[in-house]
């Protein structure tokens, strides 16, 4: 690969790594072309951008964007190197999870693939294939602002009730009062 084209895959991917908050690093090694292919379809049908990559330049390209951050992810840059973008946090787990299950190698001594190396969710790092349940229990935003819109209708419904009984309390007492006096 000329020199040109490698600082333009590198741009490409500082640019998809600012646009993405979350990425994940797997390995599709060994899968067949039709299982690729209907991977490539899975991950397009949920919102998941799925890229190979050359390990040099996405370590390149993640040390521009914040290599502080983003050096822990180096010692997964090895071998057969596949990246998931998605916008929803735990979409790339949940289909890695739901593609393996569907796809078990014959060898059971095998990995089922797709498998997680490691990802990048909502400025966490998770780093492993033993990370991938944690990471399908991550809950998206919208899943999180859901479970705060309940908290806060279930606050409010008592807050109601309260004011509610407490009017009738006031009430019965005013009541009384007004009889004794």
């Amino acid at each position: 690969m000329k020199k040109e084209k490698k600082v333009s895959v590198v741009g490409d991917l500082v640019e998809l790594v600012e646009k993405y908050p979350n990425f994940y690093l797997v390995d599709i090694e060994a899968l067949t072309a039709d299982k690729t292919s209907s991977l490539r379809r899975l991950c397009f049908e949920k919102d998941v951008k799925l890229m190979m990559v050359k390990n040099t330049l996405l370590r390149i390209a993640l040390s521009q964007k914040d290599e502080e951050t983003f050096a822990p992810l180096f010692p997964y840059l090895k071998g057969n190197t596949a990246v998931m973008f998605a916008e929803t946090a735990n979409a790339p787990a949940r289909l890695i999870k739901d593609f393996a299950k569907e796809n078990k190698p014959a060898d059971a001594d095998k990995a089922a693939k797709p498998e997680l190396k490691a990802a990048y969710v909502q400025e966490s790092l998770y780093l492993g294939a033993d990370k991938l349940e944690e990471l399908v229990n991550v809950k998206s935003k919208e899943e999180l602002i859901g479970d705060v819109i309940s908290l806060l209708e279930g606050s409010i419904q008592g807050v109601l009730s309260a004011l509610d009984s407490a009017g009738g309390t006031i009430h019965g007492l005013l009541q009384t009062l007004e009889e004794r006096g």
